[in-house]
Order: structure tokens, then sequence, then C-alpha cells
């Protein structure tokens, strides 16, 4: 393996806020050799956990390499089959009529990676501690929970105080992964869960491995081990691809396809994700509260030339994407256009601008580079302060002392920030909170589905934030490699049924 130093900082929170969507594939065909279940998966990512600790540490990188490999929960979802919800450990449920009793049925024979057998005393344990205890990853999922009860071994049945459509889809998260009761495992560095691999080794700044676990209650993993190796240099991975040093690769910079694709043992594949970047406005400070003011800098961006320069990506013109309930085409309500975008600026006295753009360093330099040149083209200066995402945590999310920022939002179903005052954005709007409430609160998924939809039309139209892109991150799979996953693999990479063909 190529050995480089790793960006070891940047993955704290990369997940809650990070680039993916649809495109074609190229070249080569399927293996053409005899599945080896011996055999290693390297598989290059970018992005390193800071530690194991998915309960309370925060990123993308963990969910990418934990959720659905090492921890489970009683219920999924299959990114590529739509974000479906499917069982786990749970072998069924039933939803009561009105929304509020959920009655689950446990898995049987299903044991943690130390042999222990899962219990529904674990269950229960598991999501009343996700419920109460707000230092853990996404606990508000659960505020709504009014009850956890086990009526038996084998059945667990949790209450909430009023319906909420999304619940489900929230114990296919971080607050429903189920972990052994009193379990003394340092989470930080080891883990213990129920899925298909165990963690092996954690090479700090290199990589992480994980072994098949042999005791897996389901279909056991198709290769007998898996490297995710953590290279953050684009041209390094590239290198790694092209020496045969991994045999997939996530997120190539798309100027170094080519390199890759010409050693004809690599297809270069791009699916669908929710990942949202996002040019965020700091919409309670001034002159940025003011309308005229945002909707002139989302006039100012030709959003059809930033996605050619950075090579991949599609529009979106809301903060809604298409893999999400509620996701309707808004690219009516927003055009470039730099006349309209100096009148409104003159209209609100706004001339001569100055703001600073607070941007994670992880990212690359072609975007603020972008928006440099296109605000300037309408009479406002952007001074660029590039910071390292631990500084981003604090100043910009946390403190909320910034003008503009850009992140990448990964996450599915996200839209209840735009409903959530406190959240860094800034955003207040009766309405939309009003609109997102109700399509919590029903049963009817078309419902819910449309008052979402009129809840994010608003949010666009009142200019909000950006939307950029709509990330399209593009994957090289290698010639041997059957039944990689293709969709959200930023936030979700379950390797369980991946196989590698002898040579």
């Amino acid at each position: 393996m190529l050995r480089r130093t790793a960006l070891a900082t940047s993955a704290l929170l990369v997940g809650a806020l990070l680039l993916s969507s649809c495109n074609g594939t190229t070249a080569p065909t399927g293996p053409t050799g005899e599945v080896n279940p011996n055999a290693t998966l390297t598989v290059r990512l970018s992005l390193e956990p800071s530690n194991l600790d998915i309960r309370r540490t925060s990123g993308a990188a963990l969910e990418q390499a934990l959720i659905d490999n090492v921890y489970q929960g009683l219920v999924t979802r299959n990114a590529d089959d739509g974000n479906a919800i499917v069982p786990a450990l749970a072998t069924d449920y039933t939803v009561s009529p009105d929304g509020l009793t959920y009655t689950f049925t446990l898995r049987q024979g299903v044991t943690f990676h130390d042999g222990s057998a899962l219990t529904a005393d674990d269950v229960v344990t598991s999501l009343q501690t996700a419920k109460d205890d707000a230092t853990i990853q996404n606990s508000a999922d659960l505020a709504g929970v009014s009850s956890i009860a086990s009526p038996d071994a084998s059945t667990v049945v949790v209450t909430l105080a009023q319906a909420n459509i999304d619940f489900l889809f929230a114990l296919t998260g971080r607050a429903g992964l189920i972990f052994k009761n009193g379990d003394t495992t340092n989470l930080q560095t080891a883990a213990n869960g129920t899925g298909p691999f165990r963690v092996e080794s954690w090479n700090t700044g290199q990589s992480l491995t994980l072994a098949r676990y042999d005791g897996y209650w389901g279909d056991k993993a198709g290769v007998a081990e898996v490297v995710l190796d953590y290279i953050p240099d684009q041209s390094a991975a590239a290198n790694a691809a092209v020496n045969g040093d991994v045999d997939v690769a996530l997120e190539i910079d798309p100027e170094l396809r080519g390199q890759i694709e010409g050693t004809n043992a690599f297809t270069i594949e791009s699916g669908l994700t929710t990942d949202k970047g996002t040019l965020a406005f700091n919409n309670q400070r001034a002159p940025l509260n003011d309308q005229r003011v945002r909707e002139a800098l989302r006039l100012a961006i030709d959003h059809d030339a930033l996605i050619e320069t950075l090579g991949s990506g599609e529009t979106l013109a809301g903060p809604i994407p298409p893999l999400d309930p509620g996701y309707e085409d808004l690219s009516d309500s927003i055009a470039f256009n730099p006349d309209r975008s100096r009148e409104l600026l003159a209209e609100a006295g706004a001339e001569n601008l100055n703001l600073t753009l607070t941007i994670p360093n992880v990212y690359p330099t072609t975007i603020p580079t972008f928006l440099v040149s296109s605000f300037a083209d309408v009479g406002v200066t952007l001074t660029v302060d590039s910071v390292d995402f631990t500084a981003w945590l604090q100043d910009v999310y946390t403190n909320k002392d910034y003008d503009l920022s850009f992140v990448r939002h990964v996450e599915a179903r996200d839209f209840g920030n735009w409903a959530n005052p406190a959240y860094y954005f800034g955003y207040d709007n009766p309405e939309v909170q009003s609109l997102y409430t109700q399509a919590l609160a029903t049963t009817d998924e078309q419902q819910s589905s449309d008052l979402l939809a009129e809840a994010a039309r608003i949010v666009s139209d009142e200019d909000a934030a950006d939307w950029l892109f709509l990330s399209a991150p593009l994957t090289a799979v290698g010639a041997e490699v059957a039944n990689f996953p293709k969709n959200s693999l930023n936030v979700r990479l379950p390797l369980a049924g991946v196989t590698v063909a002898s040579e």
C-alpha cells in the first residue's frame, strides 16, 4: 500500500455537513475470474474519523465506515433502492393506524462481536440511552418518544407522544444503533457491534481494517477483510489506483479520471446522493438579513459554469434533493442574472460590499476562487478565510460568527435545519416551521411530501442560502470487484455484499 500523511483532523463532523448524484459508467465489464472468499478489498477514502465512538463523535467518516458494516439498528436504509427502509435487527415491524406505536419483532440468533447474544434489554437500553443522553449523536431524533418497552424476549414496543412520519428513518441513523448493555469496550479505539464485519485494527492516520465476522446472523461477508485506506490527497489516490494498491477509489478528482481510466482496470461510476454543496448566508447579520442582498448574491452565480469548472455535480435550486421526500424542481425560482444582481445591491444600498467566506480547508480552492470572481463582477469583494474543520465548527457552526460559509450537507432528510432558528443558518420563518411540523405529524406520505415541498419553496424564494450544486462524486471500481454499492457512498458504505474475483 502507498503510505502518506493523512488528514487526521478534518473528519470530526464532515458527516453532518460533506459531494454525490447520478451519471453513467465507463468500461470495463464485470469480473471474469472465480469469486475469492478469502480476498481483501481495499477501498480508498478521503476522510478519516478522529476516533471510533460513533455514539458521541460526529462525522460522515464514522457512518461511512461503521454503520451496516460494524453496527446495526432495528432497521436500516437501502440507498440503492431510493433509501427504502428495510429490516435489520428486527425481522419486521408494525405501526399503529394513529402512527404512535411501533412494534418490532427481534431477530433471533444475533450475537455481538464478543460472542454475547443480543437481547431485548440491549435494544431497550440502547434506545433509552440515546433518547436521554444529549451527548449521543442525533439524540434529538428520539425526543418525541414517550416509552420504550419489551413485553417479551422477542418484542420491543416504542410509543411516541405524537406521530412522526420520519421516526423509522431516524432509527436508521445513529440514535437507532444497538449496543450491548453494560459493554466495557473502549469505543474510541475499538468496537463491539452485530454487523457482518468487526473492527480488526486501526492504524491511525493510515487505514481502518475490518474483518469478516463469522458469527454474523445473516449472509456472511463476501470478502475476508476490508481495508479502508485513508488517502486525502487526490493525486496520491489516483496513483494508488493506477499502481494497483486499491481496488476501489471513492471521490476521485474529475481531472484525474483519464489517468485512472487509462489503466483499463477500473469502471468509473457515479450514483445518487443527498449531498448538497451549500453556500450559507448568515440570515441574522447585516447586510445578509436583507433578502435583496441574498438574492443578489444568488443571481451573481452561474451554477452551470461552476459545475462545469468542478467537472461533476448537478444543479440544485432548493434545500431538498431528489432522493428526499418533498423534492420539487425549483430551477424556475432563480437564474443567473448579474445585471439584476447589481440592481438589487443598489436598491439595498449595498454597493461596494465587502464580505468574508469562511470555508473548511478540506474543500478544493476551485469553489472559493469561482465565487470571488462571480461576486467581483457585481461589485462585491469576497475575502476567503480557509480554516481547519475544528475552527469552522467553533466559529461558524457553534458561534455563528460568519458572513458566508460553504460546507457540503450530506445528510438525508435534513430539511429540519431550515425549521430551526437556532441552527447556524439563522433562518427564522414561522410558516416554514409550521409546515415542517405538519409534515412530520401526518401519517399520509403524500401529504407530508407536499407540505415539505411547500416549505422548501418558501426557503428558496426567500433566498435563505444558495445551493451551489448537488454533488456527483466519481468512484473508480476495479475490474475484479462486483456488487459495490452506488448511492450515497459518502454517508453509507455497506460492503457485506461486495466480492472480489481471483485474477
